[in-house]
C-alpha cells in the first residue's frame, strides 16, 4: 500500500506542481467506464474458482508473507526434529506427525511452518509417503508433480491479474473516445467548454494506464515473486525429506535442504549447526 499510495501521490504532486488542478480527474463517467468494463473482462475471464483465486491474490499481494532466515532455521530445526526421531525410532514413528501435523509436539514447537502456504501440509504428506515405504525415487517424483501443480495454480492468477492490467489502457482509450463523442456534440460550445469536454475525455487515457502500470502490474509482479519464495521453502522441504529417504544422516539431510535457499535468506552452515546442537541437547 505503501508503494501505491506513493505513485498516486508523484503523480498527483507532479500534476499539481505543473498547474493542474485536482478537481478537472474526479470524472465519474470516465471512471464508470473504466472501472466498469475491467469489471466485466474479469467476470468474462474468471471460469470456475478463479474469482475465489484472484480474492486471494490480492490478498496475498497486500502482505510480505516472503519466508524469512529464521522461518528457514526453524523448518531445518523442525525436519532435523522428525528425521532424528525417524532415525532412531523407525520410519513409523513419523506415522503420527504426518497424519496429525496440527496435533504434533514437534510441529507446535515451529507455528511459522503452518502459516506458510501449503508448507506443513506438503511436509507432512511427504512424510506419510515414508511411513507408507514409498522408495526415494518414486517420493522425488511425487513431490516434483505437486511443486509443478502449486506453480501452474499461482500462474493462473497471477495471469489473469496481469490479463486485467494489459487491458486497462485500452480500457481508457475507450473511455477517452467516448468523451470525444461527446466533445463532438458540443462543437458549437465556447472554447473553454470544449476544453473541459477534452481535458475530461484524456482522464480517461491517463487513468487506464495509471492502473495498469502503477498498480495492477506492480501488484501482480509482487504476487509473483511471493509465489517464487513460497515455492522455494517446499523445494528446500522435498530436498531434506529426499535426502533423508535416501538413508542420509539428519545432519546432512537437513544441509541438502539449507542449500536450496536463496543466497541472501540462508543460514550459515555455522548457524544451522548451532541450533541443530542444541536440538540435540
Amino acid at each position: 500500500m505503501v508503494g501505491i499510495l506513493l505513485a498516486i501521490g508523484a503523480v498527483l504532486g507532479g500534476f499539481t506542481m505543473a498547474g493542474g488542478h485536482i478537481p478537472i480527474l474526479i470524472q465519474p463517467s470516465e471512471f464508470v467506464v473504466i472501472i466498469g468494463v475491467a469489471f466485466g473482462t474479469f467476470l468474462t475471464s474468471s471460469p470456475g474458482k478463479m474469482k475465489a483465486r484472484l480474492k486471494a491474490v490480492l490478498s496475498t499481494a497486500m502482505k510480505d508473507s516472503v519466508p524469512k532466515k529464521q522461518d528457514y532455521v526453524d523448518l531445518l530445526k523442525c525436519q532435523y526434529e522428525l528425521f532424528l526421531l525417524a532415525r532412531r525410532q523407525g520410519v513409523l514413528a513419523l506415522e503420527v506427525h504426518a497424519n496429525e501435523p496440527a496435533k504434533s509436539d514437534i510441529f507446535k514447537k515451529y507455528p511459522a511452518i503452518g502459516k506458510s502456504h501449503h508448507a506443513r501440509t506438503f511436509l507432512a504428506e511427504a512424510l506419510q509417503q515414508l511411513v507408507n515405504g514409498v522408495s526415494p525415487d518414486d517420493l522425488d517424483a511425487l513431490l516434483d508433480a505437486e511443486l509443478e501443480t502449486l506453480e501452474k495454480e499461482g500462474h493462473l492468477a497471477t495471469g489473469l491479474l496481469t490479463t486485467i492490467g494489459d487491458a486497462l489502457p485500452g480500457i481508457g482509450i475507450v473511455a477517452a473516445v467516448l468523451g470525444i463523442i461527446v466533445t463532438m456534440g458540443h462543437m458549437d460550445a465556447p472554447p473553454a467548454v470544449i476544453g473541459h469536454h477534452v481535458a475530461a475525455a484524456l482522464v480517461g487515457t491517463f487513468l487506464g494506464i495509471l492502473l495498469c502500470y502503477g498498480i495492477i502490474a506492480p501488484l501482480s509482479k509482487n504476487v509473483e515473486l511471493q509465489e517464487a519464495h513460497h515455492l522455494r521453502y517446499l523445494l528446500v522441504i522435498k530436498a531434506s525429506v529426499i535426502a533423508s529417504a535416501r538413508g542420509v544422516a539428519p545432519p546432512t539431510a537437513v544441509e541438502f535442504g539449507r542449500k536450496m535457499v536463496f543466497s541472501d535468506e540462508r543460514p550459515s552452515f555455522a548457524e544451522l549447526d548451532k541450533a541443530l546442537q542444541a536440538i540435540a541437547k
